[in-house]
């Protein structure tokens, strides 16, 4: 059994996005290959920007503040303990202890970590808490980096407001989400590109009644 008491992983960052004005952050374990999502306390809370900022070794000896844990980043990260929601079984609670930058991976990497599920959770967009609460439908992982078909990125207006949205298919099963990449904009202006049309898939909070699907990066 793992001990809950400063767990240590170095993961490397698949998603980082912005929520209700702080940060969701998720990797994968680079020895396990299994994600894990750093989060502020045992129910799930979205990161501080302060608490999702990292450093090195040479950058601490230069007395240089920490920087922002990007996606693609190696990261060290040290955790009080591991807080599984029924939803979001990969969450762990981080402690005060600033995250270690270890390097990073090259963009074509990268395809290395990419999950083969039958479905994104079903072929809807969301999926009724109820079922999850009650057991009817167990959710082994909420996250998932897959290889798409026909990606199509687009914004439409809802109430005065512009929605970020992807379209696409993953085995036969067409799906159309929410984006929350922070770098959406610049590659939707950015026709020129070169996406790999890998996606990281991420199941959302109860929202409603609903954990909606969401995608968190495009790569």
């Amino acid at each position: 059994m793992e001990n809950n008491a400063h767990i240590k992983k170095t993961i490397v960052v698949l998603a980082k996005s912005i929520k209700h004005h702080a940060y969701c952050v998720a990797g994968k374990d680079i020895k396990s290959n299994e994600w894990v999502r750093p989060v502020s306390n045992i129910n799930g809370a979205e990161l501080s920007e302060q608490q999702c900022k990292c450093t090195n070794d040479q950058w601490q000896k230069q007395g240089k503040s920490p920087y922002h844990s990007n996606v693609l980043k190696k990261i060290e990260i040290e955790f009080l303990q591991h807080a599984p929601l029924p939803n979001q079984p990969e969450n762990y609670v981080v402690s005060d202890i600033v995250w270690q930058h270890k390097y990073n991976i090259k963009a074509n990497e990268v395809q290395n970590y990419l999950d083969e599920p039958d479905t994104l959770w079903g072929s809807d967009d969301r999926i009724a808490y109820s079922l999850i609460e009650n057991n009817t439908l167990s959710i082994q992982q909420s996250l998932y980096l897959v290889k798409v078909d026909d990606l199509r990125l687009y914004t439409e207006c809802i109430n005065g407001k512009d929605k970020r949205r992807a379209s696409f298919c993953y085995k036969e099963n067409s799906y159309d989400l929410s984006v929350t990449d922070t770098n959406f904009d610049n590659i939707l202006k950015d026709n020129s590109q070169n996406l790999m049309d890998i996606l990281c898939i991420s199941l959302g909070e109860n929202y409603k009644g609903f954990c909606y699907k969401i995608v968190a990066t495009i790569f």
